[in-house]
């Protein structure tokens, strides 16, 4: 069980092979500028799969949570058009980190967390790019105010790490925490025969 309406969380785990169903989390993400971007993502990851698992005790819920951090910055979701100009305007020309936390039970036995990082450097955006891109709202809902898979991938220069992280589902990280999962659940079915 996905606990994420994000679209693009669902069609990388199809793209994976992974027969997944959606519910989403309804919590209040938190959101601290301040914070060590690896604790913030965690807090919320968990808080999601929580939120899920209360309504679905007996499945395996997978949950995430990305930020975009700088030195110094949070930057999570936009709140508006103003605030992903200054996110944007701050990654110009620069490199950021994006934190993925993955947070996964298995059916009613606990939960795993963990969290993967990539690097990211953006060349210099230009105001009419700026612009261009703000007017496209592809900005909206989303981490440090972007899109990787969508047109601001012409603004990074460099990724170093694994372009899923930046998407909001690292690849490696979910399919071996997920196989844990599947494996802990088989255990425990064997000791109940």
């Amino acid at each position: 069980m996905l606990a994420s309406a994000s679209p693009r969380r669902l069609e990388l785990l199809l793209q994976w092979g992974v027969d997944i169903e959606v519910d989403r989390a309804d919590v209040e993400e938190l959101d601290d500028p301040g914070a060590e971007p690896g604790q913030l993502t965690r807090a919320n990851a968990v808080a999601k799969l929580e939120c899920v698992l209360s309504r679905h005790p007996d499945r395996i819920v997978l949950a995430a949570d990305t930020a975009v951090a700088m030195p110094g910055e949070v930057l999570g979701k936009p709140r508006d058009a103003a605030d992903a100009r200054r996110m944007l305007r701050a990654l110009s020309g620069r490199w950021h980190e994006v934190v993925s936390a993955v947070a996964v039970s298995s059916s009613g036995a606990g939960h795993e967390v963990d969290v993967a990082r990539t690097r990211v450097r953006f060349r210099q955006i230009s105001q009419d790019e700026l612009l261009g891109y703000l007017e496209s709202g592809e900005w909206r809902d989303k981490a440090g105010a972007y899109a990787i898979q969508g047109r601001a991938r012409e603004f990074a220069e460099e990724i170093d790490g694994e372009v899923e992280t930046v998407i909001g589902l690292p690849r490696e990280l979910t399919l071996r925490m997920l196989e844990r999962s599947m494996v802990e659940i088989g255990e425990r079915s064997e000791e109940v025969r």
